[in-house]
């Protein structure tokens, strides 16, 4: 969700909170917020918790996780996609790499926590 339009629907519950019941309206405007940003804190907690069960950098197959991806997808969900967390090849700009055991790889590039642009590198093939 965008910030802007969460902050803007905070706003307007605790309008209409105080136009309605003032004082009670208020209270109950701020447990409905608190409760949204307490769900939300428990998804980041649980795709979290199924990353560190899996070697950093990791994936099953890079191939689908590049036909997975698009662009604006967010970090938590790239996580959540790839059940780990990635390997960090750069700073700036943010470039991370998800890895499987055929020798293929995702490089994704994050611009303000938001999938870019990626690429897919894999083996070359073994000449016999």
């Amino acid at each position: 969700m965008n910030p802007w339009l969460g902050w803007a629907l905070a706003a307007a519950a605790l309008f209409v909170g105080w136009q309605s019941y003032r004082w009670p309206g208020i209270a109950f405007a701020f447990s409905v917020i608190v409760f949204w940003l307490l769900l939300q804190f428990n998804r980041s907690v649980r795709v979290m918790r199924g990353a560190s069960e899996s070697p950093v950098g990791y994936v099953d197959s890079a191939v689908m996780l590049n036909a997975k991806l698009r662009e604006r997808l967010l970090m938590l969900d790239v996580v959540k996609l790839t059940k780990s967390l990635g390997q960090r090849v750069s700073e700036e700009p943010e470039v991370w790499r998800w890895a499987d055991d055929g020798g293929s790889s995702v490089e994704i590039t994050f611009v303000d926590g938001r999938c870019a642009r990626w690429t897919l590198q894999r083996p070359p093939e073994a000449a016999e």
